[in-house]
């Protein structure tokens, strides 16, 4: 298909992070040239019953996988590189990003057996040229290393996405935003801004990471017995404070958890965290050292049933148990819809003796997103003429955007969308012009998007009423019943204590069966309707329950 480039938009089309938080996916079209951004997951509600991860639908990169350019990654977050394992199995395509993003993500692949040949390196200051993109990558300060904004030069301007971003002047690493580059981009002229929104409804300045030293700092002090901090395992500056107190504290760092130590690890060996030689001990060996000379830095700062943390505090977990005296330091933040997971993991550390430290007024955790001053600052460094807010539930995206409109953007140049919205624009006008089909992908086990709707549905049935089994045995010959109905309940009732609730539905779809006999219905499917139905309606009667119902036929 040929395009009069005149005639052609500019097209930003989010596939994810928008209405939501998490499973960040942003797709830059021109004509039969298109980037992606970014491609992340997200962890699954409370009503998605045994799912263990949430992608973005990727359809639309699929069916144009041709137009396809390259990946491009702001940083090293399971909510911005957690899909590709997933989508790299059907897409083979240039992957760039800064060296710790691609170190986790190459750990990622290596887990799930996909080929890592097509990441490519590239540092805060390169700029790539992509078809008719050229892709310029600039340094900001997150709670990971190595985050880096886009500049994204298209044939109708400038397009500047943040990705996840706060401004701290007193970065861990030493390394601060590159404000001189942002600047200069503003001067020269923004097409468009997308900016992250995570904290758009929140006063003031994000406080510094370096805040957090000083809050461990205190803890440390008082701790008489060991100290297990629970955070993030991207969190790599938090990490490193962690080190750095114990080093103050002549005490020994122990990993914990899969994860925490994949990326501790990689880490170490791009020169991310630095430790001195002897500090970093086995788990195993942490018996050799009195308790006042020990520091666990582990997972499970959300409560995750199966993490680290969590396991020690149901006392599960095979090498380290809570003991009296344990100082617990929760540096992180309940994701929303976990602070019950949290809560019941304080409440069992707290039973076994150990002294939690969790309360966002104990400084132990600062987030790693602009609040509204910062944003108004990159606004104001950027001065785009167009405005997307992104990375954010609608609330936060409207937030945002009254932000832009109070610092005097035209509130016509202002576009809220959420995922599947097809954003167009060109040198002078900008607008909403349709959308596409875009969802989710649920991950349970090995399986990829074999969960939908209609499983989601029944497996809420199963734990909400349970299930009742009919099993009934019939000649193939004559069509006849030879033996049942027998009647097997699962979760709905217990059969023992309700023999004459089991007795009478016995009854009606023998009474079923013997309709079904004279009316002459031999097709199995109307029968297991039949039977179906007529047991439904009578549960419902008597327990208000609605079971899910599976009729049986055992054909001799």
């Amino acid at each position: 298909m040929r395009y009069n480039h005149r005639d052609t938009k500019l097209q930003i089309i989010p596939l994810g992070g928008l209405g939501e938080i998490g499973k960040n996916m942003t797709v830059v079209r021109w004509g039969t040239e298109m980037i992606l951004i970014d491609s992340g997951l997200m962890f699954p509600e409370n009503d998605m019953l045994g799912v263990d991860l949430v992608i973005p639908d990727y359809t639309y990169v699929l069916e144009n996988k041709e137009c396809l350019r390259a990946i491009i990654l702001t940083h090293g977050h399971e909510d911005h590189i957690g899909a590709l394992p997933y989508m790299m199995k059907n897409i083979t395509v240039p992957v760039y990003g800064t060296p710790l993003t691609l170190g986790i993500l190459k750990g990622r692949l290596q887990e799930t057996g996909v080929d890592s040949g097509n990441l490519y390196e590239v540092s805060a200051g390169d700029i790539i040229n992509l078809g008719c993109f050229s892709v310029g990558f600039i340094r900001v300060n997150h709670s990971i290393p190595d985050s880096v904004a886009l500049s994204i030069r298209t044939p109708v301007g400038m397009v500047v996405h943040t990705g996840d971003f706060k401004f701290d002047y007193t970065p861990i690493d030493g390394k601060m935003t590159d404000f001189r580059r942002l600047a200069d981009l503003g001067n020269k002229g923004v097409l468009l801004m997308m900016a992250d929104s995570t904290n758009s409804e929140r006063e003031g300045h994000t406080p510094s990471e370096k805040s957090v030293g000083a809050a461990f700092d205190r803890e440390f002090q008082k701790a008489e017995g060991r100290i297990i901090i629970a955070t993030f395992s991207s969190n790599v500056h938090r990490i490193q404070q962690a080190v750095d107190m114990a080093v103050k504290y002549k005490r020994k760092v122990a990993i914990l958890g899969r994860s925490m130590v994949n990326v501790v690890n990689i880490s170490l060996e791009l020169g991310y965290i630095h430790a001195p030689e002897g500090t970093i001990v086995d788990v195993e060996d942490i018996v050799n050292y009195p308790a006042h000379k020990i520091v666990i830095i582990t997972t499970g700062s959300q409560g995750e049933p199966m993490s680290a943390l969590t396991r020690m505090a149901m006392s599960d977990h095979r090498q380290v148990d809570i003991i009296q005296g344990d100082t617990v330091i929760i540096s992180a933040t309940p994701i929303p819809g976990n602070e019950k997971l949290v809560a019941k993991t304080v409440d069992n550390l707290l039973r076994l003796g150990a002294r939690v430290v969790h309360n966002r007024a104990d400084g132990i955790h600062v987030s790693g997103h602009a609040s509204r001053e910062e944003l108004k600052l990159m606004h104001n460094l950027l001065r785009p003429k167009f405005f997307i807010p992104v990375h954010g539930e609608i609330h936060h995206l409207f937030a945002h955007a009254k932000i832009a409109e109070e610092l005097g953007m035209p509130r016509e140049n202002i576009l809220v969308g959420e995922n599947g919205t097809v954003f167009e624009f060109n040198r002078n006008s900008g607008k909403i012009a349709g959308r596409i089909d875009s969802g989710v992908v649920m991950i349970d086990g090995l399986g990829v998007g074999d969960v939908g709707n209609i499983v989601l549905k029944d497996r809420r049935q199963l734990s909400q009423d349970g299930m009742v089994v009919i099993v009934v045995t019939m000649s193939r010959e004559t069509g006849k019943v030879l033996s049942g109905p027998d009647i097997v309940s699962r979760g709905f009732v217990y059969v023992r204590e309700s023999e004459e609730l089991m007795v009478q539905a016995r009854s009606r779809v023998m009474r079923a069966m013997k309709a079904c006999e004279e009316e002459e219905i031999y097709d199995w499917t109307t029968i297991k309707m039949t039977l179906k139905d007529a047991l439904a309606d009578y549960l419902f009667e008597q327990t208000r329950r609605r079971p899910m119902i599976l009729p049986i036929i055992v054909e001799v």
